[in-house]
């Protein structure tokens, strides 16, 4: 039975959703090197969570063990209600997850629309011999499968090289197709790892408006891992702050701010 509770209301006034995902006393470890140390928190529906920390918090192993590709040796992941077993990253991916990398994972010799395309595997029903065929099912779940990527690349504002080799983009360009990809599999929760990192001002600008409207009009949930804490408390309606591996806040980003834990985690200062 799903775990019901009071939906929560962020700072602004806006009301979030139940818990669709919950960390619960995770535990990670890589021989004897402890990733992460017993951390619980959770994703509610409709927010966008962010985890932060230093360099070496553990924060992208955190969102590989949501994803799938790591598996914890103590605690336990529930997704909307129920306790998820070890699962592989496609498993993960059919259940409503898509996720996008610390560095960019796309495959440079093709071009933005094939690329894109990529994302809708798990949209695609038709078997082998059916699309070797083309036509029939498998020639309008083509169509319909590339009007949804072409309203993605809309959304975007990528039109113009979407028949542009990968390869050619610059790096601000290639972290959007790379969130367009993500987008294209109709995720119900989204992470994104470091999605600002290596740009300039304008490019974030640009890519903190597509993170908003994502979750405003598509109504995706999002979990984000960012350094730039700018970006981090404009965006985020909750953040969990890891410290080598450990949790030590967790709240509104005007809680974690004023936290005395995370204050020291940053600038390496003592309190008395």
């Amino acid at each position: 039975m799903k775990d019901s509770v009071e939906p929560y209301v962020t700072a602004d006034g806006r009301t979030i959703g139940d818990r669709m995902m919950e960390m619960r006393n995770i535990t990670l470890r890589f021989g004897g090197v402890v990733a992460i140390k017993d951390i619980s928190f959770d994703i509610r529906e409709g927010e966008i969570r962010a985890i932060i920390g230093p360099n070496g918090a553990g924060k992208s192993s955190m969102l590989n063990v949501i994803s799938g590709f790591y598996h914890p040796q103590e605690g336990e992941v529930w997704f909307r209600g129920e306790k998820r077993p070890a699962m592989k990253p496609y498993q993960v991916a059919q259940q409503g997850v898509a996720r996008t990398f610390q560095n960019i994972a796309l495959f440079n010799g093709m071009s933005v629309l094939d690329n894109v395309m990529t994302g809708r595997l798990r949209q695609m029903k038709t078997g082998l011999w059916s699309q070797m065929i083309w036509k029939g099912p498998a020639e309008r779940e083509e169509v319909e499968n590339r009007e949804a990527v072409e309203k993605i690349i809309d959304f975007l504002e990528i039109q113009a090289i979407r028949k542009t080799p990968v390869g050619r983009l610059p790096y601000g360009l290639k972290k959007r197709v790379e969130l367009a990809r993500a987008l294209a599999a109709e995720p119900d929760l989204l992470l994104l790892d470091e999605p600002m990192a290596g740009m300039n001002v304008e490019e974030k600008e640009d890519m903190s408006r597509f993170i908003l409207d994502v979750n405003d009009e598509f109504g995706t949930t999002i979990a984000l891992i960012e350094h730039d804490m700018g970006v981090v408390m404009d965006l985020s309606d909750r953040v969990v702050v890891m410290d080598y591996g450990r949790k030590i806040g967790d709240g509104t980003p005007d809680e974690v701010r004023n936290n005395p834990d995370v204050i020291d985690a940053y600038l390496g200062v003592d309190h008395d």
